[in-house]
């Protein structure tokens, strides 16, 4: 099971909450589910929401491949696009850029492509490396601070 499509219905996201337990299950990572689903399962819902606007007509397509030693998922909306170049700091409120920011602290990699209609994702999966739990708990510390500040 490599590729799988869900019309634009939120409803459809625990299809995908499904498909990311198997993969993580088939490549005994089970331990990165939690990180992997929150990262993936963001990109999925501001597609269906933001890309393609609930539109059932229109379907959102997750898949991942084996890539530099982890997986990689990417997922592909039929929308419009969006500058995500906007979105590179710490979101400042909470209705816009949290997806993002998530996207991009819990995966390895994280690009964009297509006028931002797919987002494609790396989690490396073999062997955790400390410097990089530390910096992911860094951001989060900050994110945290700046939320408390704001609220």
């Amino acid at each position: 099971m490599e590729t799988i499509k869900i019309q634009s219905v939120e409803a459809n996201i625990p299809q995908v909450e499904a498909y990311l337990e198997s993969v993580c299950s088939d490549f005994n990572c089970y331990n990165y589910f939690g990180t992997i689903s929150v990262a993936v399962l963001q990109a999925v819902e501001n597609a269906i929401v933001h890309g393609n606007k609930c539109n059932p007509d229109k379907t959102v397509t997750i898949k991942y491949s084996r890539a530099k030693g982890g997986l990689a998922f990417v997922v592909e909306d039929e929308g419009n696009g969006f500058d995500y170049t906007q979105y590179t700091d710490l979101p400042t409120d909470t209705e816009q850029g949290t997806g993002l920011f998530l996207m991009n602290v819990l995966s390895d990699e994280c690009q964009f492509s297509n006028k931002g209609r797919r987002v494609k994702m790396l989690f490396k999966i073999q062997g955790v490396d400390p410097s990089m739990s530390i910096e992911r708990a860094n951001v989060f510390s900050t994110f945290f601070q700046k939320k408390q500040v704001t609220a």
